[in-house]
């Protein structure tokens, strides 16, 4: 039987392509490499040196006043693994010199967290697991 190994990409649904572009190049560094098109979408591919694919998708038939709801069935958050809480640290000095609203790091049993915000509110994580004691 095959086995999922990993993820290839995430692809979000968002309101205005062009403010979720610059968003995710300016915070997470991604480059734009495509843009493609289908029947009522727009889609762009956004990408990074370690091989990290996003797409974010804007549907003609979508509602641009909506915003997201992670109790709504669907995604709930989009994560970023961090090596330790140091780079967890790291991403809260970038957001901040960026000027992005987060909610601080935090320290939770199963390790350090992140959060901020993309432009339709789709919650983006910076997650790194707990120090392994000896």
């Amino acid at each position: 039987m095959p086995e999922a190994q990993r993820i290839h990409h995430v692809t979000l649904t968002v309101t205005d392509l062009d403010t979720s572009v610059a968003w995710y190049e300016r915070v997470l560094g991604l480059e734009k490499a495509a843009v493609r098109t289908g029947p009522g979408w727009v889609r762009a591919l956004l990408k990074n040196r370690h091989g990290l694919v996003i797409g974010l998708t804007v549907h003609e038939a979508g509602d641009p006043s909506d915003r997201f709801d992670e109790r709504r069935v669907g995604l709930d958050h989009l994560s970023i693994a961090c090596a330790d809480a140091a780079e967890v640290e790291a991403w809260r000095e970038r957001l901040e010199d960026l000027g992005v609203v987060h909610g601080g790091v935090g320290e939770v049993p199963y390790g350090h967290v992140l959060v901020a915000r993309d432009p339709d509110g789709i919650a983006v994580e910076f997650f790194s697991p707990p120090v392994e004691q000896p």
